[in-house]
């Protein structure tokens, strides 16, 4: 059976028409004479989108109990049962209730395609989960609804309902997108027109890059080279040399004039890995791209112009930049060079030659050793050579007259390929010319003489002299290579650790110092700084009253880079110092990757630090945004309320009854009472978070105040049980604010305590602490939002803000650690959670009270939400 196609509806936020424009389609196709079912519409209350599901076949939904109620999720059997041609299947991200035979409504889609059935849905940006930590960034709000990215790339069809965050906002303020009550808070928060921007753009630049793999995909298919201009896609090529960084800025500068054009970097290494360019250099470089907003590649080829373009085509770039060639006109000559070779295959891609200072100064070679191999081997070839040869020609000179002369010269080729295996290749040349001459001398006619009758022979020595030298050049070539790769190999390694080492997530200044000493085994290693009153003048680098240590590892900091005996400059500011053993050129330049990981590492921390400094400034104005949404809508409701019953009282035109009149006044006081509680717990927080709260601690019977504390809850009441033994000793509290605690505690327990459950209030001794339980049976919260059920002004889920400003918990808290207590949450066994009040024992010593004195106290976050939804951060009992 054919697998069914999926087409997604993809939008930036909700409210923008993703469900209308998949119902919008379902009707299309139901017109075309499709078979249409809806598996699962999510109409939020809209009047409009509810409408659309008229004339459309409804599939019964799955009903299923949790914890005591009813929930209804997509019945997957009922929907293949039907088979339709087409399921319109609504929140693709939607994570099923437990007990579900899936836990995600993705994977319900998933089995409805195998079963060959069409699936339309919808899903928001938020909810693709390579983004959800962009999305929490940018709203401050996590999403626990994910869907992965794969999922949504396999759809057949994505299309984006999009909307201007105007739009959007002008549809919220309707009531088009959610109930009026929950609209200011909405716009004031989430629908804040720099979220929807951002979550626009974000939409946008994913869907776009999916489009772009799909061209890739059909010009493979395809088989088509050619470049297609539909993004414009510059690409630097980079050597290694010290021009990158001008070839790099240009390239930005060139993909800056067209909007939206990719930047890439490219370096071809040889396949061999034995030569290329300078890994320091790179790393810089790779970090300026990097910090340009480009990327960075890095492809393996001989044949550099076929690489490049390879490359180029590959990503369908239009621009290729390459700096002017580095050679003399010599070399010139005899190779046209890579850029003149890449721009005669280029064919449709634009090649751009910059030139820089570098060109035509000649390539720098890496400084190496004179010698390939290590001077002990150098001297016993020579050795070998000045004493072997005069040996071997006493011991053939008996067997001159049996022995022809190509044997001879077999052996001394012999003793020469000896002598370059041993020594190298100078002492096997010294060794083929002297052999040369004694072959001449004593086997070759006429003897004891440099004259030769038989140009045969005068042959057969020059080809000897010509292999012995070529054998000897070749074993030198073999040894430097031998050399060349094990110091590729160790500089490899070392860079391989430093990779794993910024992975691993250990990239903070010091610990590279320290990684930096122990690879090269130095005494220390000191990043400067350049002091910003200091000049640059010719004695700078030798004084160090005008470089600050920013960060060192090991004894005996360098305090200027005069003072060091190797000093690398990161950039005009800072130098690496080093101080111990000199490095030699090719250690340099492992070490100067080092400190471009250094200078990375920098800019990392100097960046933590602004935006640590920074978030005090945005905590404050998240706190007053919170606030003024808080006092604008959450104390209206109370106010209007009073307000109501108040001018209700004062109207002439009506005749109230006795019993009107009672319940026009129990409202103004019930809406009053509450305004009042509202207001005191405002003024209670700002004194906790300014430390001014005072407390007058004294020794309280818990089993007198708790039953104080569960009364103000009014007709709540009823739903709380109380088990305090009368023997637990007291506790050192503020009476009132104690009661005031648990009043906020154990209403925020019964409001997500189900129908038919009661909450538990228990109390016990555990040495000199006193324990105070409000346990609950309600939908619990996960571990790892224990904290934010803490933070004032919101709600986990974002659920119900129309009750209260969020505070019951975060001054709870605020208050109990004001009187030297804790209040930390725990899981219910069963299902629920669990609060722990926990105070100090009074200890009755003469009469006097050891315990907290009276004292200030800075609050911490926090508040629960009401029953009905997801345990939410925010206050209830407000």
């Amino acid at each position: 059976m054919p697998r069914g196609r999926l087409r997604i509806y993809l939008g930036a936020a909700p409210g923008v028409g993703k469900t209308y424009a998949m119902l919008c389609e379902g009707h299309r196709r139901r017109e075309r004479g499709t078979d249409v079912v809806a598996g699962l519409v999510e109409t939020h209350g809209r009047a409009r989108t509810a409408r659309l599901l008229e004339g459309l076949e409804i599939v019964p939904r799955r009903t299923l109990t949790y914890r005591g109620a009813d929930f209804t999720e997509l019945d997957v059997d009922a929907v293949v049962a039907r088979r339709p041609q087409v399921a319109l299947v609504d929140e693709l991200a939607h994570t099923n209730v437990p007990g579900s035979r899936n836990a995600k409504r993705w994977q319900d889609v998933d089995e409805l395609l195998d079963a060959g059935i069409d699936v339309i849905s919808t899903v928001n940006i938020q909810h693709l989960e390579s983004v959800n930590d962009v999305v929490r960034h940018i709203t401050g709000i996590p999403q626990r609804e994910t869907v992965p990215d794969e999922v949504v790339r396999r759809a057949d069809q994505i299309e984006l309902v999009d909307m201007a965050p105007e739009a959007l906002r002008r549809r919220l303020a309707h009531g088009n997108v959610y109930l009026p009550e929950k609209v200011d808070a909405a716009l004031a928060n989430y629908f804040r027109v720099g979220n929807l921007t951002a979550l626009r753009e974000l939409a946008l630049l994913w869907l776009a890059d999916e489009v772009d793999e799909q061209l890739d995909r059909y010009r493979a298919e395809h088989g088509i080279a050619d470049t297609w201009e539909a993004r414009e896609r510059v690409v630097v090529a980079l050597t290694g040399g010290p021009e990158g960084d001008t070839l790099v800025r240009r390239a930005a500068r060139i993909a800056a004039r067209s909007k939206g054009a990719d930047l890439l970097a490219v370096h071809v290494t040889r396949a061999d890995g034995l030569a290329g360019g300078d890994p320091a250099l790179l790393a810089q470089q790779r970090a300026l791209v990097e910090s340009m907003g480009g990327t960075y590649h890095q492809v393996v080829g001989d044949d550099v112009p076929r690489a490049l373009l390879e490359f180029a085509r590959g990503v369908n770039a239009t621009q290729l930049v390459l700096g002017a060639s580095r050679r003399g006109r010599v070399a010139q000559i005899f190779s046209r060079g890579v850029g003149v070779e890449t721009t005669a295959r280029s064919g449709s891609i634009d090649v751009h030659m910059i030139t820089h200072e570098q060109a035509k100064k000649g390539r720098e070679s890496p400084q190496r050793s004179r010698a390939a191999l290590t001077r002990r081997r150098r001297l016993a070839g020579w050795a070998v050579a000045l004493t072997g040869l005069p040996l071997l020609t006493a011991v053939l000179l008996p067997f001159r007259g049996t022995l022809a002369l190509p044997s001879v010269i077999l052996l001394f080729l012999t003793s020469v390929v000896g002598v370059a295996l041993i020594g190298g290749m100078w002492p096997a040349i010294t060794a083929a010319v002297a052999g040369s001459l004694l072959l001449n001398f004593f086997f070759t006619p006429p003897t004891h003489t440099l004259t030769i009758a038989n140009p045969e022979n005068f042959f057969a020595l020059l080809v000897f002299v010509f292999v012995a030298a070529a054998v000897s050049m070749i074993v030198d070539v073999a040894a430097r290579r031998t050399r060349e790769a094990a110091r590729a190999g160790a500089d490899a390694e070392i860079l391989s650790a430093l990779a794993g080492h910024v992975l691993r997530g250990e990239a903070a200044v010091p610990s590279l110092l320290a990684r930096t000493r122990e690879t090269f085994g130095l005494v220390s290693v000191t990043l400067l700084q350049r002091r910003p009153e200091a000049g640059q003048g010719p004695d700078d680098r030798s004084d160090p009253a005008s470089w600050r240590i920013v960060a060192t590892s090991g004894a005996e900091p360098c305090t200027c880079p005069g003072a060091a005996g190797t000093d690398v400059d990161i950039d005009g500011d800072l130098v690496l110092a080093a101080r111990g053993r000199l490095l030699d050129a090719s250690e340099r330049r492992v070490i100067e990757a080092f400190a471009a990981q250094l200078a990375v590492a920098l800019r990392q921390v100097r960046l933590e630090e602004e935006a640590e400094r920074a978030r005090p400034l945005a905590e404050a104005d998240r706190m007053r945004t919170a606030l003024l949404a808080a006092v604008s809508h959450d104390l209206r409701t109370p106010l209007a309320a009073a307000k109501a019953a108040v001018e209700s009282l004062r109207a002439t035109d009506v005749e109230w009854s006795a019993e009107d009149r009672a319940e026009l006044l129990e409202t103004a006081d019930e809406s009053l009472a509450k305004l009042d509680r509202l207001v005191v717990n405002l003024l209670d927080m700002s004194r906790l978070q300014a430390g001014v709260l005072g407390v007058a601690a004294q020794p309280v019977a818990v089993e007198e105040i708790v039953p104080r504390a569960v009364d103000d809850l009014g007709p709540l009441a009823a739903e709380v049980k109380i088990d305090i033994s009368p023997d637990l000793p007291d506790v050192v509290a503020d009476p009132a604010l104690l009661e005031r605690v648990l009043a906020n505690v154990v209403a925020n327990a019964v409001r997500y305590t189900p129908a038919g459950e009661s909450v538990l209030v228990t109390a016990s001794r555990y040495g000199d602490r006193a324990e105070i339980r409000i346990i609950d049976r309600g939908p619990g919260v996960p571990r790892d939002a224990y904290e934010r059920i803490f933070l004032p002004f919101q709600r986990l889920g974002d659920r119900d803000n129309h009750s209260g400003v969020g505070l019951g918990l975060a001054l709870a808290r605020g208050l109990t650690g004001a009187m030297g207590g804790e209040l930390t949450p725990d899981e219910t066994p069963g299902g629920g959670l669990t609060m722990i009040l926990t105070l100090p024992v009074a200890v009755h010593t003469h009469d006097v009270i050891e315990g907290p004195a009276e004292r200030g106290g800075a609050g911490d976050a926090g508040g629960s939400p009401e029953r009905g939804g997801s345990r939410d951060a925010g206050g209830a009992a407000s």
